[in-house]
C-alpha cells in the first residue's frame, strides 16, 4: 500500500509540472525575435515596411511585427518625442501600440524561464528530504528486536516430524503441555522452567525442536539469533534485549527462541580489551530479563548452542537456564527412525536395508543422515530411475564420508601399485586384529582427497573403548605405512592423515585417558585456556620440561609397539597381502566378504575378526531361539 501511494504522489507532481509547462510555453518557448538597429527600426517604421509597434512608457524597448511576420525587438534612447514622430511619419495602415512597463511581464517571462529549474531542485529537496526522513526513522529503530513471530502461514512442524532425539522430545512436550494446561502444574505448586537451554553438536536437531515446540504450542513464539543482538552501536543489543521482552510481556504466556546464544552469551571476561564491551552489556540485559528485579511470569526462553563450554556461568544457573537438554547425535535406533522419517516421501526400492544404513552410519547426525537421503535421490535421479535402490544409497555414503569420485585424476602405474599395497595393508591388519571395526570396502579409485580408501564398520554401537581397543587402531592405521616399507624398503607422503590420527590417539592415551604403564593413571595438561582468552586454548600445560620428554616418549613407545605389531602381522601374510593387491589392482575395489574370503582361501581359516563375528551372531541366535522356546 505504501508503494502505492508513493506512486500515485509522483504521478502527480509530474502532471501538475506537464500542466505549467503547457500553460507558460509561449514565454519559455517565444516566437524568435530579430534584433535591429534604432537606426534600422526609423527608417523601416518611415518606410512603411512595419506591420506593428509596441512602445512602452520609458521608451527603453521597441518590440513589433514586420509586414512579412518576423518579429523584431530594438533598443530606444528614451525619447518622449518617440511617439509623436510615428504618429507623424508612419504611413497609415502601421498600428502603434503603447504599453505600460514592463517589468512584470519581465519577471513572468523570468519565472516561466526558471520553472523547469525550480522543479528539478523541488523535487531533489523532496527526495533529500525523504531519505533524510527514513534514515531518523532507521537510527531509532536501532533498538528495537528483530525477532520474527511464528505465524501460520511458516512451515509447521510438530514433534512427529522430529526423530532419533525421544528424551529431548519428551522434556520439551513437557513445557508445551505446561502452556496448555498451567492449572495442572499450579494446583501441585509447581513451577515451569523460566529457561531451557539445547546443547549438542551442528546438524542434530536442535533449531529442529524448537521449531516443533513452535508447531505445537498454542501461544505466540518468538524466534531471534543471537547474533541479531550485537551491533557496531553502542547500547543497540542491550535495548534490542528490552525490546524483545516487551513483546513478549504483551503476549505472555509466549515462547522466546534464540539461536546460537554463544554468539551474545559468552563468559565474560573474555575480551582482551576490558569487560565492558558492547557484547557483555547485552550479556548483562538478559540476565535481568530472564530473572533480575522484575519477575517475567509465562515468558519462557528456549536457546540453542553446540559451545555450552563457552557461555556464562551466571546465564546457566537455575532461575535462568533451568533445564539443559543435551541433543546428541542419534544411535543405531535412532538413526533408522530419522532414515525412516526422511525416506517416507521418496519411492524406495524394495532391496534398501534400512538396518544395514544405520548401522554403518556411526556417528553421524541428523542433519547427516537428511544429506545422505538427498544425495542417494539425485543418485538415483542422475541415472534415471523411477526409485531409490541401495546401491544408490551405498554410492552416496561413500560420496558423503570421502567425496566425489575422482574419474579425472588418473594414477601412473608405480603410484596405484603403492596405493594398493598401502589400502591392503589397512585392510589385512585391522582384519587380523580381533577387536578391531570390520573392514567393509577397500578401494583404490581416488575420491575426495584420497587416492584410496579402507572403509571400517562397527559391530556394535560404542560409548567406550578400551586400552586393546585403541592400540588395534592404531596397528590397523600403521598398516598402511608398513606394507609400504617392507614392499618398497621405502616410504610415501600417503600416510599423512594415518599419522595424524596415531599421534593424536596416542596422545589422548596418555594425556586423557591415563593409559600409560610408565606415567600411570593421571591426566597432564588442561584442555581449556585461562578465561580471559575466551577458553579457546588448545591446552593448557601444568607440567614440567622433564614430564614434557617423558610424555613423547611414552607416545613413542605406543607407535613403535603397534608398528611393529602390523609389520610383524604383514610379515606373516605376505603371500596374502601380495595376492589382495593383484585383486585390487584388477577390480579396484573389493568388500569385506571378498576380503574374508581370500583370507580363507589363502590361509585356510577364517580371520579372527570373522570368527568373532560369527560367534556373536551365533550367540544371538541362540538367544532369541531359548526366547521363543520359553514363550
Amino acid at each position: 500500500m505504501n508503494v502505492f501511494k508513493q506512486l500515485l504522489f509522483w504521478m502527480l507532481i509530474f502532471f501538475l509540472a506537464l500542466v505549467f509547462a503547457q500553460s507558460t510555453s509561449k514565454y519559455w518557448h517565444p516566437q524568435p525575435v530579430e534584433e535591429i538597429t534604432y537606426n534600422r527600426f526609423l527608417e523601416l517604421a518611415q518606410a512603411g515596411e512595419l506591420e506593428k509597434i509596441e512602445l512602452r512608457k520609458d521608451n527603453a524597448l521597441i518590440t513589433g511585427t514586420m509586414r512579412n511576420g518576423q518579429r523584431f525587438k530594438t533598443t530606444g534612447p528614451q525619447d518622449p518625442e518617440l511617439g509623436r514622430w510615428l504618429f507623424e511619419n508612419v504611413p497609415e495602415g502601421t498600428e502603434i501600440e503603447v504599453k505600460p512597463r514592463g517589468a512584470g511581464e519581465m519577471w513572468l517571462s523570468m519565472l516561466a524561464s526558471l520553472i523547469p529549474v525550480l522543479l528539478v531542485f523541488g523535487l531533489i529537496y523532496l527526495f533529500l528530504a525523504r531519505q533524510a526522513s527514513m534514515g531518523s526513522n532507521q537510527a531509532f529503530s536501532f533498538g528495537r528486536s528483530r525477532a520474527k513471530r511464528f505465524t501460520d502461514s511458516m512451515p509447521r512442524k510438530t514433534f512427529d516430524d522430529v526423530a532419533g532425539v525421544d528424551e529431548a522430545k519428551q522434556e520439551l512436550a513437557e513445557v508445551v503441555d505446561f502452556l496448555k494446561n498451567a492449572d495442572k502444574y499450579k494446583a501441585l505448586g509447581a513451577e515451569i522452567p523460566k529457561g531451557v537451554l539445547l546443547m549438542g553438536p551442528p546438524g542434530c536437531g536442535k533449531t529442529l525442536l524448537a521449531r516443533a515446540v513452535a508447531g505445537e504450542a498454542d501461544v505466540p513464539f518468538f524466534h531471534i539469533s543471537g547474533s541479531d543482538f550485537v551491533e557496531m552501536f553502542v547500547g543497540v543489543g542491550a535495548s534490542r534485549v528490552r525490546d524483545l521482552f516487551e513483546q513478549a510481556k504483551a503476549a505472555r504466556p509466549c515462547l522466546v527462541f534464540i539461536d546460537e546464544l554463544d554468539a551474545v552469551g559468552r563468559h565474560r571476561g573474555a575480551g582482551l580489551g576490558g569487560g565492558h564491551d558492547e557484547r557483555e552489556q547485552t550479556l548483562n540485559q538478559l540476565l535481568v530479563e530472564m530473572d533480575g528485579f522484575e519477575v517475567n511470569a509465562g515468558i519462557i526462553v528456549l536457546a540453542a548452542t553446540n559451545r555450552p563450554d563457552i557461555l556464562d556461568p551466571a546465564l546457566l544457573r537455575p532461575g535462568r537456564f533451568d533445564r539443559h537438554i543435551v541433543v546428541d547425535n542419534p544411535d543405531c535406533k535412532g538413526r533408522k527412525a530419522i532414515l525412516e522419517l526422511y525416506v517416507k516421501s521418496k519411492p524406495l526400492d524394495a532391496g534398501v536395508d534400512l538396518d544395514m544404513l544405520a548401522r554403518q552410519t556411526v556417528g553421524f547426525s541428523g542433519a547427516d543422515l537428511a544429506n545422505l537421503v538427498n544425495e542417494s535421490a539425485l543418485m538415483a535421479a542422475r541415472k534415471n530411475k523411477k526409485k531409490i535402490d541401495m546401491e544408490d544409497f551405498e554410492e552416496a555414503f561413500e560420496r558423503v564420508i570421502a567425496g566425489p569420485e575422482r574419474k579425472s585424476r588418473v594414477l601412473s602405474e608405480t603410484e596405484k601399485r603403492i596405493v594398493a599395497y598401502h589400502e591392503s595393508g589397512h585392510a589385512l591388519v585391522g582384519r587380523m586384529l580381533p577387536e578391531a571395526d570390520t573392514v567393509r570396502k577397500v578401494t583404490i579409485l581416488p575420491r575426495g582427497l584420497a587416492l584410496g580408501y579402507t572403509m571400517h564398520l562397527p559391530s556394535e554401537e560404542r560409548f567406550l573403548r578400551t586400552r586393546e581397543q585403541l592400540m588395534e587402531e592404531l596397528t590397523s592405521l600403521l598398516g598402511g605405512r608398513a606394507a609400504e616399507e617392507m614392499v618398497f624398503g621405502d616410504i610415501s607422503t600417503g600416510a599423512q592423515n594415518d599419522l595424524e590420527r596415531v599421534t593424536e590417539i596416542a596422545r589422548a592415551m596418555v594425556c586423557e585417558y591415563g593409559m600409560s604403564e610408565t606415567l600411570g593413571p593421571r591426566t597432564l595438561g588442561r584442555k581449556h585456556g585461562p578465561v580471559f582468552l575466551g577458553r579457546d586454548m588448545v591446552e593448557d600445560r601444568n607440567y614440567s620440561e622433564e614430564m614434557a620428554y617423558a610424555i613423547d616418549q611414552e607416545i613413542r613407545r605406543i607407535v613403535d609397539e603397534c608398528h611393529q605389531r602390523a609389520q610383524k602381522i604383514l610379515s606373516e601374510h605376505r603371500a596374502v597381502l601380495d595376492r589382495l593387491v593383484e585383486v585390487l589392482l584388477e577390480k579396484e575395489t573389493i568388500d569385506g566378504e571378498e576380503l574374508d574370503q581370500l583370507i580363507f582361501e589363502m590361509t585356510g581359516q577364517w580371520p579372527p575378526g570373522a570368527r568373532k563375528e560369527k560367534a556373536e551372531l551365533l550367540a544371538e541366535a541362540k538367544a532369541s531361539s531359548s526366547t521363543e522356546n520359553s514363550g
